[in-house]
């Protein structure tokens, strides 16, 4: 006798299946995980994570992007909320932790939604209406900013910096982060920034404060001089190389067999005529500073070809790397030559002074071009710092600050930061809650009261009563003080406009449009089906 079909719960043919919302309460639970991970994170006084990857190598960071794209996350929700971050480093490049905190106090309120019968697809259309209301909110109250202010500037990166790792070191990287960026770009045209033209190169030795901003070339090794080369000049017409300064070998898995001594020295005197040949088609174009590209399948130079280019006073700078190529021939305007046929002096750049200097606080030696007469609108920073981690940490940092000074340039509006933001659109969305209809009335409030995690995890990462210092806030907003924000220094409410703790306001508005998005894709998943 056929099994009787088991009961249907009841209502559930009209009403969402079971099975839906067992999944949504699961992906909201992983996505949370994942952002309750990095929440202590958020703000001048969050915790830094030390992360041990597969082979052994050490990461100190607290930059979100950095901290979620090199965790193992298995569950397909937490890595929407990875991708999420990454999107929020390429859009804005700052407020990475603060869009994940976002997503998950916003998939808090949605489970309180859910639990009171709303739809999630009405959920998620208030969220969208609600985060228009709020870029809009944010627009009213964001103050223009000038390129040509650098104070300005470096007031907002101050405040990105205070965040990081460096933070004691803003005073030295703020003005830097800025004056990279404002030098590869036309202040008054420019909609946006290439990063790419800027160029960190990374130096063991000395401290973060030595870290310096040259306007030309740092090679991070210095000049070969066991052949007694110059290591300074003045005037310098530059070469770049591609083709291997040493004798041509045989093709793969061949062998010439030298059977006496006189076939010896002839191929010794060969190579020497033909390397001499080289070197001497160097010289003739007037090069007198000669770059040359590593090599694979054969030496790119040999201690021949440096002894002629030597005799010559040529200095060489030896293993550029190929990915630095593009990169060097726009900083001097040379162009790479392939053959040495087509060395000729048209093909070669310009710089006033080339030299090999010392780095501060270490033995290391690096060669610097200044003075470049043909700029393709390119910078060089060169980094310094005790050790590797805390030189990758510094890398990511001014990386993050230039990217602030890059969302100014793409939005020239600044608004304050300390949580006051995101204090005022909560404020003033609850006000427009009260007006509001049914559903969109509760979706509105419960997305304004998510966003109230911002100051309150702020408060709380510094060691103050959140309650007391998010109730206080409130009160000074109601109060029509659009700035006022926790002041993580001073232990208290203050104005952040006057504290000049400032931040883009494309850093704000994308947080909020992309953690929207993101909790809008999670509520509207209600099944999970495996492709094996």
């Amino acid at each position: 006798m056929a099994e009787a079909a088991p009961a249907a719960v009841k209502g559930e043919t009209f009403n969402e299946r079971q099975k839906g919302k067992d999944i949504r309460m699961s992906n909201i639970v992983a996505a949370k995980a994942v952002a309750t991970a990095i929440r202590t994170s958020l703000g001048p006084r969050g915790m830094d994570k030390m992360i041990q990857k597969g082979d052994g190598e050490v990461l100190i960071s607290n930059d979100g992007a950095t901290i979620l794209s090199q965790m193992s996350v298995m569950h397909p929700t937490a890595k929407m909320l990875v991708e999420l971050s990454k999107s929020q480093d390429v859009e804005a490049g700052d407020g990475t932790t603060t869009v994940c905190v976002i997503a998950g106090a916003l998939l808090d309120a949605c489970g309180s939604l859910l639990s009171k019968g709303i739809h999630p697809t009405i959920i998620a259309a208030s969220f969208m209406k609600a985060t228009a209301l709020a870029e809009k909110i944010l627009e009213d109250i964001s103050i223009p900013v000038d390129l040509a202010d650098r104070h300005s500037l470096i007031s907002a990166v101050t405040t990105c910096l205070s965040s990081k790792v460096v933070s004691q070191n803003s005073d030295v990287l703020s003005p830097i982060a800025v004056d990279s960026v404002l030098g590869v770009i036309d202040a008054s045209t420019a909609t946006n920034v290439d990063l790419r033209d800027i160029r960190m190169v990374r130096q063991v030795g000395g401290t973060v404060d030595d870290t310096e901003l040259v306007n030309g070339l740092v090679f991070d090794k210095g000049a070969k001089k066991s052949a007694g080369g110059p290591v300074k000049v003045d005037g310098a017409k530059i070469g770049l190389i591609q083709f291997c300064l040493s004798a041509p070998k045989t093709d793969m898995e061949n062998n010439v067999v030298v059977s006496d001594y006189a076939a010896m020295d002839r191929i010794l005197r060969e190579e020497r005529k033909f390397i001499l040949g080289l070197c001497k088609k160097i010289k003739k174009s007037g090069c007198n500073v000669l770059l040359i590209q590593k090599s694979i399948l054969r030496d790119a130079y040999n201690e021949l070809s440096l002894h002629f280019l030597a005799k010559m006073d040529i200095m060489v700078v030896t293993d550029i790397e190929r990915t630095d190529v593009e990169f060097i021939a726009r900083t001097l305007g040379c162009q790479p030559v392939a053959h040495i046929d087509s060395m000729t002096k048209e093909k070669l750049g310009f710089a006033e002074n080339v030299g090999e200097v010392s780095a501060a606080g270490s033995g290391h030696k690096v060669v610097k071009m200044t003075g470049v007469k043909n700029p393709g609108k390119t910078m060089t920073v060169l980094l310094r710092g005790s050790n590797k981690l805390v030189l990758a940490e510094a890398d990511r940092s001014v990386h993050d600050a230039q990217c602030v000074v890059r969302s100014l340039v793409k939005k020239r509006f600044m608004i304050a930061g300390g949580g006051a933001a995101e204090t005022e659109v909560s404020l003033r969305l609850k006000e427009m809650a009260q007006s509001m209809t049914g559903m969109e009335a509760y979706c509105t409030k419960e997305y304004a009261n998510a966003l109230e995690v911002v100051p309150y995890t702020l408060a709380e990462n510094a060691g103050l009563n959140p309650i007391n210092f998010v109730t206080e806030l409130r009160k000074a907003h109601a109060e029509g003080i659009h700035g006022a924000g926790i002041n993580v220094k001073k232990n208290k409410v203050t104005d952040m406009y006057k504290e000049n703790v400032l931040q883009p306001l494309l850093v704000s508005t994308s947080a909020l449009n992309l953690a929207t998005e993101t909790v809008s894709m999670i509520l509207k998943i209600d099944d999970l089906v495996v492709v094996m």
